[in-house]
């Protein structure tokens, strides 16, 4: 035994100023009791990352450092920086990322309470750094639930019902080793959930001990991986849930009959659903209003006809989606340096719009007939019948656009 109590996992890839910011955090707030230690997992970094860390170690901080000599990926680096821990329990640290010291020592303290069990999840907060408060919280747990060895059922009705991803854990290191992260198809903490459920009990604690920076004091409006994985991964989402079933019926500890199979499918599509009009209001959130149509059509055809996430978009949908394909097809378009928008009054609020949609800087927008060549021009008209003589004129016959080409198959 290595007489660690706790490993914090911590990977890194060329990232010092925010690996510096978390350091600082662990210097002044984590005073811990027992013994931890925190793994560094560099990828390879060619920034400052390595002075960073001797430097923290010259304050003493109990780290260990381990750097590759060639960037292995951030899947690998994830898994060795939890490999590598000596601890008892371990617990994943993103490098731009804060412990809640206090809590995360009543966790320790509850799991060597409950010797069975072999994970302890917690919802986290969403952190404004510039404030310095919580902005909200990921799901709630009204009370310490613990659930007992192979209770898929249970567990499975537990994560549905909250909306539950179990992202967040102090894992007990006994149980780690023999559990392993399926990420590409199913997305990764509902099987290593069933890989823990698999060995022993599992908790929900009420109490978080993770803050997740969402404003960061170190770069603004930094683009974050969950963030991505929000609007894109509703299927693998998904493929996590339909994973831990499997895991559940191939124990003996899920009943799967005809019956069954469908209630569990329509638990699965609804809260997978959910994720998706989720990502709906991320996509519409960016400005990028055809995937979020393309999300609308799924979660409506899903029957979720008046989800609260797609509400407050859906009157302005059809309008920002139609001038956003207008916008698309002509930054597409090789050789097309000009847009001719005919019969329109004022143009500068239209010009203005389509800018914001994502209109190049390179594409000119006029009223003018004669500026532009009509080969390398594209025409946007405002009555329907003029598209035949732009057309007749010699302009490309489909790059001359009426808003019925544009709209027509927006169906709300």
């Amino acid at each position: 035994m290595s007489g660690i109590k706790l490993s914090i996992c911590i990977p890194t890839y060329n990232r010092e100023a925010y690996l510096r910011n978390a350091l600082t955090y662990c210097r002044n707030d984590y005073k811990f009791s027992f013994s931890f230690e925190i793994v560094i997992c560099d990828n390879a970094s060619t920034d400052g990352t390595q002075q960073v860390v001797e430097e923290f170690i010259g304050h003493g901080l109990p780290i260990r450092y381990c750097k590759r000599e060639v960037n292995a990926g951030a899947n690998a680096n994830v898994t060795s920086a939890l490999r590598l821990g000596r601890g008892e329990y371990l617990i994943y640290l993103a490098d731009d990322d804060i412990l809640i010291a206090d809590a995360v020592a009543d966790t320790v303290r509850y799991l060597d309470d409950n010797q069975e069990v072999t994970c302890a999840h917690a919802p986290w907060f969403l952190y404004d750094e510039v404030a310095k408060n919580d902005i909200t919280k990921f799901y709630n747990v009204e009370e310490d639930r613990k659930f007992a060895l192979g209770s898929f059922t249970e567990v499975f009705q537990y994560i549905f019902e909250r909306h539950i991803f179990p992202e967040i854990a102090i894992y007990r290191a006994s149980a780690l080793r023999s559990a392993w992260i399926p990420r590409d198809i199913c997305f990764y903490p509902f099987p290593f959930l069933a890989h823990f459920l698999d060995q022993g009990a599992i908790a929900f604690l009420q109490r978080p001990f993770y803050r997740s920076i969402a404003n960061s004091a170190i770069v603004r409006d930094r683009p974050q991986e969950g963030t991505n994985d929000v609007m894109t991964s509703w299927d693998r989402y998904r493929g996590g849930l339909e994973y831990f079933l499997y895991t559940g019926v191939k124990r003996g500890a899920v009943n799967l009959t005809p019956e069954t199979r469908l209630r569990y499918e329509e638990m699965c599509k609804i809260f997978t659903l959910n994720r998706m009009a989720v990502a709906f209001r991320f996509w519409a959130a960016r400005k990028n209003f055809i995937k979020a149509y393309e999300l609308y059509t799924r979660v409506m055809w899903g029957g979720m006809l008046d989800h609260p996430e797609i509400r407050p978009f859906r009157e302005g949908l059809p309008l920002m989606v139609a001038i956003q394909t207008l916008v698309s097809e002509v930054n597409s378009a090789i050789g097309i340096n000009t847009l001719l928008l005919a019969g329109f009054t004022e143009i500068a609020a239209l010009e203005n719009l389509m800018r914001e949609l994502g209109l190049s800087e390179k594409v000119k927008v006029t009223k003018e007939l004669s500026d532009s060549p009509l080969e390398s021009t594209a025409v946007f008209v405002s009555v329907e019948r003029d598209r035949e003589y732009f057309v007749a004129l010699g302009y490309l016959p489909n790059l001359v656009f009426h808003e019925h080409d544009l709209a027509r198959h927006i169906i709300m």
